[in-house]
């Protein structure tokens, strides 16, 4: 998706997190996220990018990243894509109802959670607004070490609501 055939409010949503506005706004409503390192690597509609550091704040006592530590960077990568596609439509709400993981191969270095299944949020979202029913989607965020090896498989449940009138 190009981001220029986006409506405003999403191209306003992807320009601050890719900016300074997404580390300031883990640092106030995800504070354990911005402690552990997670960061924001690179977001377009269709894919985002978020790393996790290996280092003393994000580490078990086996000498690799904390399971914690991967779903919080995981669902970032996934939940950041959900952002941008409720950014047009504040009445929308986005929660996650499942969580399945598997785990590959101990992260023992700077960790990137791939999620690229944005089409498919924007299409979940769209859904939820034509037919004011709640949808659910399952969509996936791959984290991989700088190697390009595959350390885990997370899938998340999303599910979109469109919220009544208050």
């Amino acid at each position: 998706m190009a981001h220029k055939n986006h409506p405003p409010a999403v191209r306003k949503t992807l320009k601050q997190l890719n900016g300074w506005r997404i580390t300031a706004w883990l640092f106030w409503k995800l504070p354990m996220a911005f402690f552990l390192g997670v960061r924001v690597k690179s977001c377009t509609p269709d894919r985002a990018d978020v790393t996790l550091p290996f280092w003393w704040m994000s580490q078990n006592p086996f000498r690799s990243i904390y399971f914690a530590a991967q779903c919080s960077a995981a669902e970032l990568s996934t939940g950041v894509l959900a952002t941008l596609a409720i950014a047009e439509h504040g009445n929308i709400s986005m929660l996650v109802s499942r969580l399945e993981v598997e785990y590959t191969k101990k992260a023992t270095s700077r960790t990137t959670f791939t999620c690229e299944d944005g089409q498919l949020i924007f299409e979940a979202v769209q859904k939820a607004i034509d037919t004011g029913e709640g949808q659910t989607i399952t969509i996936t965020s791959t984290g991989r070490l700088a190697s390009g090896e595959v350390v885990s498989l997370n899938k998340f449940t999303w599910s979109f609501r469109v919220r009544g009138p208050r």
